[in-house]
């Protein structure tokens, strides 16, 4: 079965929204602020929550479990200098992975990204620019653009479109999903972690990520951190799986 279903209907919130200002306008009227002020509160707390709360669906679909059998190892904010080392290190362990790229750094290493694809691994789109601070209160306009402009940078390197988005840091505001159904891309999170990307004790990180390393665990990785020790990560984390019986997959699409 295909767990690939890019939005249907990416501005179903905006009917949504308006309509619970609405009620909240018409209960503080009704009942005075001391109700529609925390409820005014409250509703813009859900809003927020959405947006920064990498499951949430409030907003669109997002894949945060595999059905079935396997594990499904995703990589970001590659292309990097640990790219080819994890590919060596993938392939020794007969491996699969998912490598959610960056387009600008895609552009200034092609040779990886083609080599990621001819190595038979999946490339997802993880924005054009990657800007980790601001992607989460990004307007319409300049969502669109970094979404689009990785799908056509990576597309143009590939000559494959990817099929799967991840938001930069798993933040998603209202205006992401308009362009996934425009580009045909599918949201996916993840439901396990072991803040790799930050975190540089390698323990540590593996001992996260194996407390919910199971049969249909999405797990979340990175590449070219500045710790360095990016590598060794996913080498802990194929250890795990190889001693637990997992094996590495990628989801099909169609």
């Amino acid at each position: 079965m295909s767990v690939h279903r890019p939005p249907r209907r990416p501005q179903l919130w905006w009917p949504l929204l308006i309509a619970s200002q609405l009620l909240v306008v018409l209960l503080w009227w009704r009942l005075g602020w001391a109700v529609g002020l925390p409820l005014l509160l409250a509703s813009h707390a859900v809003c927020l929550w959405g947006v920064l709360a990498p499951a949430s669906r409030l907003y669109g679909p997002v894949l945060t479990r595999l059905p079935g059998e396997g594990v499904w190892l995703t990589i970001d904010d590659g292309p990097s200098d640990d790219t080819r080392a994890l590919l060596d290190l993938l392939d020794a362990h007969d491996a699969q992975a998912t490598f959610f790229l960056v387009g600008e750094r895609a552009v200034a290493r092609p040779d990886l990204v083609r080599e990621i694809a001819a190595r038979g691994h999946g490339i997802g789109n993880h924005s054009q620019t990657h800007p980790q601070a601001m992607f989460w209160a990004l307007g319409p306009a300049r969502m669109r653009r970094e979404i689009l402009e990785c799908q056509r940078t990576l597309t143009g390197i590939t000559g494959r479109a990817p099929v799967w988005f991840r938001s930069v840091v798993g933040h998603t505001n209202p205006f992401v999903h308009a362009p996934l159904r425009e580009a045909g891309l599918a949201r996916v999170g993840w439901n396990a972690r072991g803040f790799d990307a930050v975190k540089a004790d390698v323990d540590e990180v593996v001992a996260r990520i194996d407390a919910d390393l199971a049969d249909g665990a999405i797990v979340l990785l990175h590449e070219g951190a500045k710790h360095g020790h990016n590598v060794a990560m996913v080498e802990g984390v194929l250890a795990r799986m190889q001693a637990k019986g997992l094996r590495a997959v990628l989801p099909r699409t169609g």
